[in-house]
């Protein structure tokens, strides 16, 4: 279990975090999105007990978590580690030497499924490469909390697939929370089961993707037969040209009447409407 209760975090002036509370009790895949900036990655370090909090209260399964107790439960590794000029296969040896929960079967399957060669020194490695050895170690690590920080970030379109199936296979061997934030929101959509949205260091929302799929719509057509429909429901953008409008709803359904079309809202486009991103009159 996570749990963050108020929690602040200050760069100097800067609001990074702002009172956050949040508890993640279930096992699962959990996308963490938001603008840039928004504190996706502050979240994940203060999780991770990389930074201190500056107000507030950090747990996960129970114990309190801070640099000074840095908790065995969460694997994270930033994208900018540095692992000189190691050797892959003598990293992969590395972590299992030093995580008695290191699955390093797991890890060289992967490898060779993902065609990385392990006598390849990690600086020889190209961006994409280096970031899908990074998720494999991460994810090689059995702690109850996965924490990964725009895995996909350099990846080609098959090496994004192959980071989908990798992603599945880990779980279904190893149920946890995984958490993972990425600007790739409609590909994790085929893998993820609940959102996390953040703005500003906000927690705008936490729930299920099958609830943004059943709530998240968009009702089309003019203007006048549109406005009346959405007066009592939760309008989260909209878009006007002309006497025609298209309204992106975060509600209950509803039936609209003949002249006004009904549209699943991709979740790309429900996030962006969500953060205030657009609103075009």
């Amino acid at each position: 279990m996570i749990e963050f209760k108020n929690v602040v975090k200050k760069y100097g002036g800067t609001l990074a975090i702002g009172g956050m509370t949040l508890t993640l009790a279930k096992d699962g895949i959990y996308c963490l999105l938001g603008r840039n900036g928004a504190g996706k990655t502050t979240f994940m370090k203060l999780l991770a007990g990389h930074i201190p909090a500056t107000e507030g209260e950090i747990a996960v399964c129970g114990k309190a978590v801070s640099p000074g107790r840095m908790p065995e439960d969460v694997a994270f590794i930033e994208n900018d580690a540095v692992h000189f000029g190691m050797r892959i296969s003598a990293l992969v040896e590395t972590a299992a030497e030093l995580q008695d929960d290191f699955d390093i079967g797991f890890a060289r399957d992967m490898m060779k499924r993902l065609e990385l060669n392990p006598d390849k020194k990690w600086k020889h490695l190209s961006f994409g490469m280096k970031t899908m050895l990074t998720t494999i170690m991460t994810l090689a690590n059995n702690s109850k909390v996965i924490l990964l920080d725009e895995p996909a970030l350099g990846f080609d379109a098959i090496m994004r697939d192959q980071f989908n199936t990798l992603l599945l296979e880990s779980y279904a061997a190893h149920p946890r929370i995984i958490i993972v934030s990425t600007h790739l929101i409609d590909e994790i959509a085929k893998v993820t089961e609940r959102l996390i949205v953040i703005d500003q260091g906000s927690l705008l929302l936490e729930t299920g993707i099958e609830e943004i799929d059943e709530k998240a719509y968009t009702l089309s057509g003019q203007s006048s037969a549109v406005l009346p429909l959405i007066e009592n429901l939760n309008c989260i953008g909209r878009t006007t040209m002309g006497s025609v409008m298209a309204a992106h709803i975060y509600d209950g359904r509803i039936g609209p009447p003949e002249g006004v079309a009904i549209d699943r809202l991709s979740l790309q486009d429900f996030f962006i409407n969500i953060v205030g991103g657009k609103n075009n009159e």
